[in-house]
């Protein structure tokens, strides 16, 4: 397998790259199901470098979370589909990864950069401070959520589409919509100026994640809009 070449950035975040357009972000209980590798290499095929797999994790050991993110990084080279590490930086930079995302248990940006410059950065974001302070420090792309109502955030209202448009007014970097998005609300997030969406139980709760991988990706081709079109290829 050919080795998927990293794309040079600056301490700034890089102009030049082009942010997958759906993420399939994981969690604690997804990821100790036995079938995951398997699901998550059938869900890389089907993305290719058009997507994202996200290795999540509060409380899995690093042993084991180390182990998940080697096997998908033979999956990464394979398919082109990101392999993005949460918050683990030393997972990200011990394995290979392409790519980390960034939470507020993180280190800050600037001394992620610091430490790992050829790893693309994202940044999670709850508010628009959060989304100046990341678009300042140089995030490649900005997740902001929850925008719908969502089981992850039970009892708690989404943020609503007002405040992704929000966000993605503040920042000229490519913004994920994540909470509660589904292949046909797709549409409205994208009409807010969302480069993209980021996707837990819309695929891994599915009955056939591969399909509802494939959903989302139709579901964004299908959008005539272009409010959140390629944000992410444009100079910044």
């Amino acid at each position: 397998m050919s080795e998927v070449p990293r794309p040079e950035r600056s301490g700034s975040g890089s102009a030049n790259l082009r942010v997958p357009v759906v993420h399939a972000v994981t969690d604690d209980g997804i990821l100790t199901r036995a079938s995951f590798p398997e699901r998550a290499l059938a869900v890389m095929q089907v993305l290719g470098p058009r997507g994202a797999v996200h290795l999540r994790a509060r409380i899995l050991p690093a042993r084991r979370l180390l182990a998940l993110a080697e096997a998908l990084r033979l999956a990464e080279q394979e398919t082109g589909c990101w392999l993005v590490v949460n918050d683990r930086l030393d997972v990200a930079l011990g394995t290979g990864a392409r790519a980390v995302q960034l939470t507020s248990r993180s280190m800050r940006i600037a001394d992620a950069r610091h430490v790992a410059p050829g790893v693309a950065l994202g940044a999670s974001v709850h508010s628009i401070e959060d989304a100046h302070d990341a678009d300042r420090e140089g995030a490649d792309w900005i997740v902001a959520g929850h925008v719908f109502r969502t089981a992850s955030h039970a009892g708690e209202e989404g943020r609503g589409v007002a405040f992704l448009r929000a966000v993605s007014s503040a920042t000229a970097r490519p913004v994920l919509a994540i909470g509660g998005g589904t292949p046909e609300r797709t549409r409205e997030a994208r009409g807010a100026g969302a480069h993209g969406v980021a996707a837990i139980r819309g695929i891994w709760a599915a009955r056939d994640a591969e399909q509802a991988a494939r959903e989302y990706l139709s579901a964004y081709d299908a959008d005539g809009s272009t409010a959140g079109r390629d944000r992410g290829d444009r100079e910044r």
